[in-house]
């Protein structure tokens, strides 16, 4: 956009134009014109002036010996009423390969007779340099590369890799499909433009990231689950299905096996036909179990640490990305001030001792057309060196602002205007609500105006007011390309929104946010995972550097930090199960000829129920939901279906609820456990299953809260691990009984009060 914008403004300067035309002949003051566009618009590395047969008036590049052109563009441009894009080999630039140029024709000030032609050269390589050095990962594990319409490499991170000039295939729909290039298999993604202001861009150009498949998996240096709270990790492991897919297939997987495994243990309880033969095949169960769940933990927490840290490296890159976006635009508007200072008609009126209606008609004519190219401004004006705006323009109402006119700056901003050292210098008013942006907040970029003669002389100013509100909600909307779940946010170093795409949380207030974070380096990045809105999230975070001098060699300082949430799902108050692996029974504990126990987790502790009373465990996922006005415990109704059998619905309680006094939710780890009792089955939600282990009897001990009849929830302790695991056992008859007489076994306190006695 600034490209076409530039040209189409710098094409119509005045003294450009008569110099052009041959009504002026001054060499050098044109060039020294040029060079001081140059020294705002560093994007340039050549701006050259030609007329209709291609002969070169001036140029800038004291490298670049260029006569004149008989490239098509020259015919193109002349014959064009608007600016011309090229990108190909040139005459105009020997040197280079291929050179990007913006040109548009150029009229006799006093006829509008076409007179020659305007080219602003585009210093392609050096941004797209700067550009890879920023974006690559830093591993460089993949290429970033930019296509043209060809799919052909016009720009490539690693030349060595990807070469200037290869046809590579591209995959558009973002499919998670391998393609072949030079011999490799890649994962490829491509991305068209969205545009800017309505430009797209050259037609066809595409972004492009290529991956090698054999390393676009390596373990990095990234340990992000280690220093992550415990409660996050699982909490957010619980929401795998939202998160990630083939993540969630394999925890499935892994819990069928697991499942299989536990079943096969229960067949072979309590069974004294073939004792030793069914010894054997239970230890090989046994075995087999603890293998599987151990390969499959171990897969599962892989691809956990894959998955995470793409998400959090997503979410920091997109966030570096928002800040390089925000600072190359304001970058521009920079520019644009000080070079708009330098116009002679506002000098020449600024520096008369009266000004007419026709020099103020002129004025407002001259902003106007500004303002009708860099529609990124909703106001433009001039002030007088007493701060009176002399001339505005108002883009809502597509010309002249005559209740501006008449109006003063504020008087800090004025002295901060007239203090400006050089026509580099330029002046930035602070993010805040002014009526120059209809009471809203906004940047407004000064630059001061010089005596056309005496240019240390300031007779006044120039404000140019930035459309902060949708130009910076574009730049958050693009960065986040439509992803749902993602909110994103431009802040300034005390944490005040700048820009939200959160309507809950709108420009001006306060995100909440770690202090630590606000007081990071410039340039600096990091990514967490972190509890957003009753949610977990992750999130990004990179405080802006600059680009090219703005903010870096200015004496401009305005940090900006972007920040994104990408949110998969809200916080669960139960323990999470990745810390049931640490409840491993060890090998001294399951001494054969004791007594087998079907164990299983609730939030996070061992129960143990007598596995003699158990028939199989069932996914949680088949409760089917149904209320009766029953018990609060009471969840729904399970299909048992066995082979050669009819299907039969049991009901199912909520076996936490019995344990622990608050209800359970059923996620993708959930089982229920059939028992039975008499000729009657139930069901009871647990969170997981666990073994089938043996226990000797002096590892069971009664529960020191337990009655004589042993008429409680819980009458026994088994005390494993050398007395460094407790596993209480819960009473089958007792809960069929409190069931049949109408009531809910639920002893939460009592609970607790074992517990500690039996420690």
């Amino acid at each position: 956009m600034s490209g076409t914008a530039d040209v189409g403004f710098l094409a119509t300067d005045r003294d450009l134009c008569e110099f052009v035309a041959g009504v002026q002949s001054n060499a050098d003051a044109i060039h020294a014109r040029l060079l001081a566009y140059r020294s705002k618009y560093t994007v340039y590395d050549e701006i050259m002036l030609l007329d209709r047969d291609g002969n070169l008036l001036v140029q800038i590049d004291e490298h670049s010996e260029v006569e004149g052109s008989i490239d098509p563009l020259i015919g193109h441009t002349l014959a064009s009423e608007r600016y011309v894009e090229s990108f190909c080999a040139t005459d105009l630039r020997p040197g280079k390969d291929k050179a990007l140029i913006y040109s548009q024709r150029m009229l006799h000030p006093q006829t509008g007779e076409v007179v020659g032609l305007l080219c602003l050269c585009f210093d392609f390589e050096q941004e797209m340099q700067g550009i890879f050095k920023s974006h690559r990962d830093p591993d460089e594990r993949s290429n970033m590369l930019l296509l043209d319409c060809d799919n052909r490499v016009i720009a490539s991170a690693d030349a060595l890799w990807v070469p200037v000039g290869a046809v590579v295939p591209v995959n558009r729909s973002g499919s998670p499909r391998l393609m072949m290039f030079g011999g490799r298999k890649y994962l490829v993604q491509t991305f068209s433009a969205d545009g800017y202001q309505g430009y797209m861009g050259p037609p066809g150009w595409q972004g492009q990231v290529m991956v090698p498949l054999e390393v676009a998996f390596l373990e990095g240096g990234d340990r992000s689950l280690l220093s992550l709270d415990p409660a996050i990790v699982d909490g957010l492991l619980s929401h795998a299905q939202t998160f990630s897919p083939p993540l969630y297939k394999i925890m499935k997987a892994a819990e069928t096996i697991q499942r299989v495994v536990w079943n096969g243990q229960v067949m072979t309880a309590g069974n004294t036909v073939n004792q030793v033969q069914l010894k054997s095949v239970l230890k090989q169960i046994s075995e087999t179990g603890n293998r599987s769940n151990e390969l499959f933990s171990q897969s599962i927490s892989n691809l956990y640490e894959t998955v995470l840290s793409s998400s959090l490296r997503g979410a920091e890159f997109m966030t570096h990305l928002l800040v390089d976006l925000l600072d190359r635009n304001l970058y521009e508007r920079a520019n644009d001030c000080r070079w708009w200072a330098l116009t002679p008609a506002l000098r020449n009126a600024l520096a008369a001792p009266a000004r007419t209606e026709a020099m103020l008609r002129n004025i407002s004519g001259i902003l106007a057309y500004i303002n009708s190219l860099y529609t990124v401004y909703t106001r433009i004006f001039v002030y007088d060196k007493s701060g009176r705006i002399i001339a505005s323009t108002c883009l809502a109402q597509q010309g002249e602002d005559r209740a501006m006119v008449g109006t003063t700056v504020e008087h800090d901003t004025l002295a901060s205007v007239l203090s400006l050292a050089t026509e580099q210098d330029y002046h930035v008013s602070p993010f805040a609500a002014t009526p120059l942006y209809e009471g809203l907040p906004t940047y407004v970029y000064h630059a001061a105006i010089r005596h056309p003669d005496k240019p240390k002389v300031i007779v006044g100013g120039i404000g140019i007011v930035f459309d902060a509100a949708p130009q910076f909600a574009a730049m958050l909307q693009g960065g986040l390309n439509g992803k749902s779940g993602t909110t994103a946010f431009f802040i300034d170093r005390s944490g005040r929104i700048i820009a939200s795409t959160d309507r809950a949380r709108p420009v001006g207030g306060l995100l909440d946010i770690d202090p630590q974070i606000l007081q990071q380096k410039n340039g600096c990045s990091i990514a967490t995972v972190t509890v957003h809105d009753g949610c977990y999230a992750s999130m990004g975070c990179t405080v802006s550097n600059g680009y090219r001098e703005f903010k870096v060699s200015d004496d401009y300082q305005e940090d900006i930090i972007a920040v994104v949430f990408e949110s998969f799902g809200e916080v669960r108050e139960r323990r999470a199960l990745g810390s049931q692996a640490s409840s491993i029974i060890e090998h001294s504990s399951l001494e054969s000829g004791g007594r087998q126990f079907s164990t299983c987790f609730i939030e996070g502790n061992l129960y143990a129920l007598p596995a003699e009373c158990v028939l199989e465990a069932l996914p949680g996922s088949g409760v089917l939901p149904m209320s009766m006005g029953g018990f609060t415990g009471r969840i729904g109704m399970l299909a048992v279906e066995h082979e050669g059998e009819a299907k039969k619905f049991i009901w199912v309680f909520d076996l936490g609820y019995m344990v622990q006094g608050r209800s359970s939710a059923i996620t993708h780890t959930s089982q229920v456990v059939v028992v039975r009792n008499g000729q009657q089955s139930i069901g009871l939600l647990v969170d997981a299953l666990h073994g089938v282990p043996e226990f000797r009897d002096e590892q069971i001990s009664p529960s020191h809260f337990a009655l004589e009849t042993g008429d409680t929830l819980v009458p026994l302790i088994i005390k494993g691990n050398q007395d460094g695991l407790l596993i209480q056992v819960l009473n089958i008859e007792y809960i069929y009984r409190a069931l049949e007489g109408g009531e809910m076994p639920c002893i939460p306190c009592l609970q607790e009060a074992e517990m500690q006695a039996a420690a």
